[in-house]
C-alpha cells in the first residue's frame, strides 16, 4: 500500500467488529496510507484482505503502535486498558470500540450525528458509546434540540451478534438443534457461569448484574446517554433483553419532552436529521426491522405515536444494524471527523 495518507491500526481485526471496521475503511475509501491488522498471538501470521492485497495480521503489543496515526480497538476492555495508552504515548488517536474508557471523564464519548463538538478537546483518547445507546441517541438528538427531555424509558431487543461470533454460532446450532429434537448445548449467553438455550428463547440479561438490580448494559445506557448530551438532568431507565435475531438491535423507547409536540413535527425532525430513515405508516405496515436493516449504516425510526398516559409523551421504535452504526460504522464516522476537523496527525 502506499505511504501517503494514514497509518491505521485496527485492533481485534478478526472479530465481528474488527473486520466491519476493516471493510468499512476500504467501502467509505478512508485515506489509508498503511493498514495494520492486530489481534492476539494465536491469529498472527494470518492474513486478511484490504484493497486486494493480503495483508498479515500482527500480534498487538505496544511496540507495533510506533507510526500509527489512528488506532481503532474493538478487542476487549482488558486489551484496550492495556494497549491504548500504549498506542496513545507513541502518538496515534485511539477510537476504542470497548467500555474501559467511556466514562472517563477527560475522554470524549461520540456519536458525531449528536455530538461531534466533543472531539476537540480529545486528549489522543475518544470512545465508541454502546451500540444500543448509539441508536437512541441519534433518534433522541433532533427531540433533544427542538423539545428538550425530561426522561427517557427504553427496553431493548438485542440481537446475539452484539455477544460476538460464538454466540452467532451457538444460536445456529441451537436452532437446528431444536428443530431436529437434539440436545442444545448452551455455552456463551448470558455472561458468566451459569448459560441459557437463545434459540427460540429471550434472555433478559445482557452483561453482569448490578447490586442496584440493573445490568451492567443498562447502566451503560443511562450513563452515556447523559455523558453525550451533557445533561445529567436526564432521567434514563433502560431494561435489555438478548433475543434470538442474528443481526440488528431493536428498541422500544417512551419518551417525555420538556415541551408539548406536534407528531407531524416530530416526523418532520425525525425525516430530515442525519442519519435517520423515517419507516412510519402502520396502515401499510411500514416500520422497521432488524431484517431490513442489516448492512445498513443508518438508525431506522418508526411507530410514532402520541402516549395515552401523559401530555408530552411519545413512543418510537428504533432499529439499526449494531455491528456497523452499534459499533464499526460509528467508530469510522469519527476516524473521518477527526480528518476533517484537523484533529489527528499524518505521520
Amino acid at each position: 500500500m502506499s505511504k501517503q495518507g494514514y497509518t491505521v491500526a485496527v485492533v481485534g481485526a478478526t472479530g465481528a467488529v474488527g473486520t466491519q471496521m476493516i471493510s468499512f475503511l476500504e467501502k467509505r475509501d478512508f485515506p489509508v496510507g498503511e493498514l495494520r491488522p492486530l489481534a492476539s498471538k494465536r491469529s498472527a501470521g494470518q492474513t486478511i484482505t484490504f484493497r486486494g492485497q493480503e495483508i498479515a495480521i500482527q500480534e498487538a503489543t505496544p511496540e507495533v503502535f510506533e507510526g500509527v496515526d489512528i488506532a481503532l480497538f474493538s478487542a476487549g476492555g482488558s486489551i484496550s486498558e492495556r494497549l491504548a495508552p500504549e498506542a496513545v504515548k507513541r502518538g496515534a488517536v485511539v477510537i476504542d470500540n470497548t467500555s474501559a474508557f467511556r466514562m472517563a471523564p477527560d475522554v470524549p464519548l461520540v456519536v458525531p450525528e449528536v455530538n461531534r463538538y466533543a472531539l476537540q478537546k480529545h486528549n489522543g483518547l475518544i470512545a465508541n458509546p454502546n451500540c444500543s445507546t448509539i441508536q437512541m441517541v441519534v433518534a433522541l438528538k433532533p427531540l433533544y434540540d427542538r423539545y428538550g427531555l425530561d426522561r427517557v424509558i427504553v427496553s431493548t431487543y438485542q440481537s446475539v451478534s452484539g455477544a460476538g461470533w460464538e454466540a452467532i454460532e451457538e444460536l445456529q446450532q441451537q436452532s437446528k438443534s431444536v428443530l431436529s429434537g437434539e440436545v442444545m448445548e448452551c455455552n456463551a449467553l448470558p455472561q458468566g457461569s451459569l448459560h441459557y438455550p437463545i434459540a427460540f428463547n429471550v434472555i433478559p440479561q445482557i452483561d453482569v448484574g448490578l447490586d442496584n438490580g440493573f445490568t451492567n448494559e443498562e447502566m451503560k445506557m443511562v450513563n452515556e446517554t447523559k455523558k453525550i448530551f451533557a445533561d445529567d438532568r436526564i432521567g434514563v431507565t433502560a431494561t435489555c433483553v438478548r433475543v434470538p435475531v442474528f443481526r440488528g438491535h431493536s428498541e422500544s423507547v417512551y419518551v417525555e419532552l420538556q415541551q408539548d409536540f406536534d407528531l407531524a413535527e416530530v416526523r418532520e425532525l425525525l425525516a430530515n436529521a442525519d442519519g435517520i430513515v423515517l419507516q412510519d405508516n402502520l396502515s401499510e405496515k411500514e416500520y422497521p426491522m432488524p431484517i431490513q436493516s442489516a448492512e445498513d449504516t443508518r438508525t431506522f425510526v418508526g411507530r410514532i405515536r402520541r402516549d395515552l398516559t401523559h401530555e408530552r409523551g411519545l413512543n418510537m421504535w428504533i432499529v439499526s444494524d449494531n455491528l456497523l452504526k452499534g459499533a464499526a460504522t460509528n467508530a469510522i464516522e469519527i476516524a473521518e471527523a477527526l480528518v476533517e476537523d484537523g484533529l489527528v496527525r499524518r505521520g
